[in-house]
């Protein structure tokens, strides 16, 4: 097999898996912060049991997130020695500070994991909360500005074969980093609540009708409803970014072949790689123009400004209107939950609701890996865009098919070994239980 299609083979099967620990890694934080919060300020102990128990299972995430995130830095310069040859030089800046960020995130996560109850006043155990969700943000945000630079770059210059005029900051502060971040901070956040709400929806229709699991829906699903909001205004401006930025990446996922004048916005659709016709799609007029510069006229530029050799693979077009598609659905599922709270609260309890909330969860987390997914086949065939194609940067080495198979080996192994802890940590302590002991009650519903 191709030594560059075993290294794309190798990188996306690992980003696949580690995305999944590394957007816990960056949400729970957040989630526990807010529900410990909630316990303090309503004098609620099942408030504060809720952070309690996710605080348990987020310890297990991120242990593995860190197992998967070293095996990335290793793996670029293992699969992509070229690419390395210039990430080393320009943008390690970031790449050293994600590992304080990580320190920062680890040290104070411990202290919060080993100090419940030993403090007089509750908000002195919520502030040891701040630094871990910080720092699992920062983190978050420090990592990404090293994509958005393969997206972006600057901050150097070659002559000859060699690097200079290296701006480290220029680098890392590219065009693509404000909204590349913020995207990927908010959908973690979503993602984490509605993966919450999954599973507090998961035990409802499981029978347990008790008041904890009644405060921690509402609590996830109302959170993921605003965060799904934030996510799609910032989506929005990712849209109009790549427009400007990277618009054969837009036209692509649009399937935008000629540049157009007012442009349609496609949803679905069959291509015909041929002809280049589309079938079955539904067409928006103008909605492409006004989502890329605000305004239902504007030309929106199309694949026919690209050379063919530039152009991204076209199934991109699926991985985008997935994403979105979730997005959308995950939208109208948490907005209808949060009507029928306030308006009709026997409502609350649907079993076709809780349902539709349960596979919200899922689906919210697919829509990570559609968006990554996306992001980076997106930017075929560079994968330092303008610089370095993805066959000048991989390995020649014979040995790499070998590492693919131990790689997927030990994802297979983490995999496993990681949800049969967690659910085990889960059946091994119900939760009416762990507030027998701690002498927390709690009521039927």
């Amino acid at each position: 097999m191709d030594t560059v299609l075993i290294s794309r083979m190798m990188i996306g099967i690992t980003l696949g898996f580690h995305i999944i620990f590394a957007t816990l890694g960056v949400g729970i934080p957040f989630m526990i912060l807010l529900a410990e919060w909630f316990g303090m300020i309503r004098k609620d102990p099942q408030y504060s049991l809720l952070a309690r128990r996710w605080a348990r299972g987020y310890s297990i995430t991120v242990a593995v997130g860190v197992v998967t995130g070293t095996i990335i830095g290793l793996q670029l310069s293992l699969f992509f020695p070229g690419f390395m040859r210039i990430a080393g030089h320009v943008i390690s800046l970031p790449l050293f500070l994600e590992t304080f960020a990580f320190f920062f995130e680890a040290i104070f996560l411990g202290i919060y994991l080993y100090t419940w109850d030993r403090f007089k006043k509750p908000v002195t155990h919520l502030l040891l909360l701040f630094p871990v969700v910080i720092g699992s943000g920062l983190s978050a945000f420090f990592i990404t500005t090293v994509n958005a630079f393969m997206n972006t770059p600057q901050g150097f210059t070659i002559r000859n074969g060699v690097i200079l005029e290296i701006d480290p900051l220029k680098s890392m502060f590219n065009p693509a980093t404000p909204t590349e971040t913020t995207h990927v901070i908010a959908s973690a956040y979503m993602t984490c609540a509605a993966v919450l709400a999954a599973i507090s929806a998961f035990y409802i229709l499981r029978g347990k009708r008790i008041d904890y699991y009644r405060k921690a829906l509402r609590l996830t699903a109302g959170t993921t409803f605003v965060l799904t909001l934030a996510t799609s205004i910032i989506g929005d401006l990712s849209g109009k970014f790549l427009a400007n930025q990277q618009p054969e990446k837009l036209a692509a996922a649009e399937w935008l072949f000629h540049s157009e004048s007012p442009a349609d916005l496609l949803i679905g659709g069959v291509l015909d790689p041929v002809t280049q016709q589309v079938k079955y799609g539904i067409k928006i007029p103008g909605l492409l123009s006004f989502l890329a510069h605000d305004d239902f006229h504007s030309k929106v530029i199309g694949l026919n400004e690209f050379p063919r050799d530039l152009w991204p693979p076209l199934f991109v077009h699926y991985l985008f209107d997935l994403m979105v598609s979730v997005g959308i659905f995950s939208a109208a599922v948490t907005a209808f939950f949060v009507c029928i709270r306030y308006l009709i609260s026997r409502l609350e309890w649907n079993r076709w609701l809780l349902r539709a909330l349960l596979i919200n969860g899922p689906l919210s987390m697919l829509a990570i890996e559609f968006g990554w997914t996306y992001a980076e086949i997106g930017r075929q065939p560079w994968i330092l865009r303008g610089y370095m194609k993805v066959a000048e940067a991989a390995t020649t080495s014979p040995q790499a098919g070998s590492m693919l198979v131990v790689f997927c080996a030990l994802y297979l192994v983490l995999g496993i070994l990681s949800s049969y802890i967690l659910m085990r940590m889960a059946s091994s302590n119900p939760v009416e239980n762990e507030m027998e002991k701690r002498g927390v009650k709690w009521n039927a519903i």
